[in-house]
């Protein structure tokens, strides 16, 4: 297997971990030809919405480096941009770049005690972005408090379920 398909197969890992932990299921829309890798969903719920859903686009990169702003900076594919950013979606959708380190050694840390995915994920919505001139990719910033975490996945499903966006 090729470091790109290793980088997906870990950024997929990453995502059904925080999702089992937070007690969604997931689902693998096939073929991803409209910018979704993973579907999230809730069984019933108490909102003004039954069982919530929420879209990703996956990506990895072992290029995760935090400018001035505290953003990280990804060159997302023009297709996924445009795919990502129209409002009246049914199910909302969000970026997720899962950020690794360099060296593939370093990715996974295990002992009989613990298992750590080394580095983590970060979340944008692209709902509502404008338009763009460029031509093949838009550096998109990823706001470093945007961890795709157990909490923020649960806070986005909760807003979800009462009507909002994630």
């Amino acid at each position: 297997m090729d470091t790109n398909h290793k980088k997906e197969q870990f950024a997929n890992a990453y995502v059904r971990a925080v999702a089992a932990v937070s007690g969604y299921t997931c689902y693998k829309p096939e073929p991803d030809t409209d910018s979704v890798d993973w579907g999230i969903a809730a069984i019933g719920g108490n909102g003004t919405r039954r069982s919530p859903r929420l879209e990703l686009q996956l990506k990895c990169t072992a290029h995760g480096s935090f400018g001035d702003d505290n953003c990280l900076h990804y060159p997302l594919k023009l297709k996924n941009y445009n795919d990502l950013r129209p409002s009246n979606l049914m199910v909302p959708r969000l970026l997720v770049v899962v950020t690794i380190p360099e060296d593939i050694s370093d990715w996974l840390v295990q002992s009989e005690d613990q298992m750590i995915l080394r580095r983590c994920g970060y979340w944008l919505s692209l709902k509502g972005l404008p338009d763009t001139t460029n031509e093949n990719k838009v550096t998109v910033p990823l706001p470093r408090s945007n961890i795709f975490s157990v909490e923020s996945l649960n806070a986005m499903m909760s807003r979800i379920e009462n009507g909002g966006d994630p």
